[in-house]
């Protein structure tokens, strides 16, 4: 062949995170604390709904949108957690992991040369999946001063004429961040002001300490601007089952659903079943998991307050984001390094844009074992730097 390959996934960097883990694919009894997936297993009600629907022959596909049973649990689960209602048959569908629906929301609203306001550090797959839209990204780099919260200033200021979407990615990944209802507040006036749709990415959204999240989607004037993103895999330990969801208005979800019938089709069936089992009966797994997580992340503070390794206190999802400006090393020099001497993979900061850089993530949806061995060669490691 002599054609040339599309030249806008040619020029698309490679994954910060995959490149790192071939690294780490290449070193031997290493302790990874790189991966945000839950280490506990999916909830075995949960799995024997998934194996009684293959048992039983359910193995065809759904309505494109997902089952009508799923959409409602859906609806109903919504309503319950932040009181915002969405109608099953025409506000709602499931998607392949949560991914997919950010994919999906973009491709939807953006027409050529849109800009698209993206807050970094953030999940590795929002500026790509813009540019795939045929947007451009305009970054927005978080402050650590500012807890990593999208302030009105930076809102405000990276707004054009050409700005059609924000992403909204809350509680973060990599930073543990949250926005709550007051910092929302500050820049709904300023989204509504400037006619934006809002991609909210709330797949951490059962997993905050500090208090019960918030979804934009609640203050006035939000819903039918929003497209409120949310998923199984880590409140319900159900990454394998690659199942998320979008909800948003009847217009928007229709343009989604028909991207998704040609790219797609459904969901996986039995992940479906599963997943009304979940919403159903899985709140109190939601409680188990999400004080297992904040145990371990007080044991990392505590350890990092020990170290003297300054660390903002992430308040939601399952990492922190302690700084490495101290040691006068790029993010990923210091994950290499730290990988090659104490055997521990940590994911450099600047896979998640520049804001990032300087920092590590450390995920703690890990054993208290396995985080305790690997504080403990994080502090020999950085005592040697220092001396």
């Amino acid at each position: 062949m002599t054609k040339e390959l599309s030249k806008k996934v040619i020029d698309i960097k490679p994954s910060g995170i995959r490149k790192f883990f071939d690294l780490v694919s290449e070193t031997k009894d290493v302790i990874s604390l790189g991966v945000g997936e839950p280490d506990f297993d999916t909830p075995w009600h949960i799995r024997d709904e998934g194996i009684f629907s293959l048992e039983k022959g359910k193995t065809f596909y759904t309505s494109n949108k997902g089952l009508t049973a799923l959409r409602e649990a859906i609806s109903d689960y919504i309503k319950k957690s932040i009181n915002v209602s969405y109608n099953p048959d025409d506000e709602i569908m499931v998607t392949v992991g949560g991914s997919e629906a950010i994919d999906l929301a973009l491709r939807a609203v953006i027409n050529e040369g849109d800009e698209v306001i993206i807050p970094q550090p953030s999940y590795v797959s929002y500026e790509p999946c813009a540019i795939l839209a045929d947007a451009k990204p305009v970054i927005v780099n978080l402050k650590e001063e500012n807890d990593f919260k999208l302030t009105k200033e930076q809102l405000k200021n990276a707004i054009t004429k050409k700005t059609k979407v924000l992403i909204l990615p809350y509680p973060n990944n990599p930073t543990g961040a949250v926005m709550e209802r007051k910092d929302l507040e500050e820049i709904k006036d300023i989204i509504i002001e400037n006619d934006l749709y809002v991609i909210s990415d709330e797949i951490y959204s059962e997993l905050s300490y500090k208090s019960k999240h918030t979804s934009i989607v609640e203050l006035d004037g939000m819903k039918e601007r929003t497209v409120l993103i949310n998923g199984f895999s880590k409140s319900y330990a159900m990454t394998g089952w690659r199942l998320g969801y979008a909800l948003a208005d009847k217009k928007l979800i229709e343009q989604m659903n028909k991207i998704h019938q040609y790219a797609i089709m459904c969901a996986p069936t039995n992940s479906q079943y599963a997943a009304i089992e979940a919403l159903k009966n899985g709140y109190g797994d939601i409680e188990i998991m999400r004080n297992s997580y904040n145990q371990r992340r007080r044991f990392l503070m505590n350890a990092f307050k020990e170290m003297k390794l300054e660390c903002f206190e992430p308040f939601g999802a399952f990492y922190v984001f302690p700084s490495i400006k101290e040691f006068n090393m790029t993010s990923e020099e210091f994950a290499q390094k730290f990988l090659e001497e104490e055997k521990v993979a940590a994911i450099p900061g600047s896979a998640f844009g520049e804001a990032g850089e300087y920092h590590l993530r450390i995920s703690y949806a890990y054993s208290l074992d396995n985080l305790k061995i690997a504080m403990e060669r994080l502090k020999n490691f950085i005592e040697r730097l220092r001396s």
